[in-house]
């Protein structure tokens, strides 16, 4: 149990670096990780739920030390997150009818698409041109598609959010800072949903893994945004693609 808490407690260190760096709330770093600290058949379901949980705290966190720093646009943000809370409800429900061993094939395949995309198409290891708004499809169809992938994935949306916002012609800085609020309504939605599945008076949730990812990941982002700015914009891009890379490993070995 020790050494699962000391393990948990590293891993939410590294879900803040990756909330202010990458805008990922944690999803892909508390995903793999509870997955194989957990005992339950039904690991899958309970990373999925508690890292839903843990996002909130860390992407709320975010946002307020992101909207501090003058980094937040409303005219990307809004109404886009309203259609990605549509999504997500249907998201959660629908992960919650799937069977574990689902969960965890489409969470790779969902991370080697994302890779194999980020490298392969122009506009995101370099961003072309000047920032464009943002198409009123986008905002609908697309929020909604988002909220559904990244609630039923565990996810936060980020993996979606930061390459379309990088292919606006957004610095990393500011399209990793924006998916930040645009998790939020994925992880509240998604929360409430698993709250109230699985069984247990917490559903799926595990309220121990959650406590120990945030006692790490808390303090980390307050120090992180501090140094955040001084990262180079090319090499920014090529650690996302990195840590999407390991959490595949990483899931795929566990």
């Amino acid at each position: 149990m020790l050494t699962s808490i000391l393990t948990l407690l590293l891993f939410g260190c590294l879900s803040g670096v990756t909330t202010v760096l990458f805008g990922f709330g944690g999803g892909f770093v508390t995903v793999p990780v509870v997955a194989a600290v957990t005992n339950r058949g039904d690991a899958m379901h309970v990373a999925v739920a508690t890292s839903t949980a843990v996002m909130v705290v860390n992407a709320v966190s975010a946002t307020v030390v992101q909207a501090r720093a003058g980094r937040l646009r409303r005219d990307y943000v809004w109404p886009l997150a309203a259609f990605v809370a549509i999504g997500a409800i249907a998201g959660s429900i629908a992960a919650t009818y799937a069977g574990d061993r689902l969960l965890r094939i489409l969470f790779i395949t969902y991370l080697a698409v994302t890779i194999v995309d980020s490298l392969a198409r122009g506009g995101f290891l370099k961003p072309q041109g000047e920032p464009k708004p943002l198409s009123t499809f986008t905002t609908t169809a697309g929020g909604v598609g988002i909220g559904a992938v990244a609630s039923f994935l565990g996810v936060g949306g980020s993996v979606m959010t930061v390459p379309l916002l990088r292919r606006k012609g957004l610095p990393m800085a500011d399209a990793a800072a924006m998916a930040n609020p645009l998790s939020v309504p994925v992880a509240v939605v998604a929360t409430a949903v698993y709250a109230t599945a699985g069984g247990g008076p917490s559903g799926y949730l595990d309220p121990i893994a959650g406590v120990a990812l945030l006692a790490g990941s808390l303090p980390t982002i307050a120090l992180v945004r501090r140094v955040a700015d001084r990262l180079p914009d090319k090499v920014h891009a090529v650690a996302y693609v990195g840590l999407l890379a390991a959490a595949l490993i990483a899931v795929a070995v566990s």
